[in-house]
């Protein structure tokens, strides 16, 4: 997504089993690349995780 993507939009490289598919190859974005997780923004379960990030993006839409 050369240009980024809108909040709330599912990233095009996001696969079925939602891994990333550049994961680990050099075409990564550097802002995919940059992103620490942290135990704040991972929660105890996945859906902890999606409504950390969910929020993020409301509050830079």
């Amino acid at each position: 997504m050369p240009h980024g993507k809108k909040a709330g939009e599912r990233c095009v490289q996001l696969l079925p089993d939602l891994r990333c598919a550049l994961f680990g190859k050099p075409e990564r974005p550097a802002f995919c690349a940059s992103l620490r997780p942290s135990a704040e923004m991972c929660g105890s379960t996945r859906d902890d995780a999606l409504a950390y990030l969910c929020n993020l993006e409301e509050l830079t839409r």
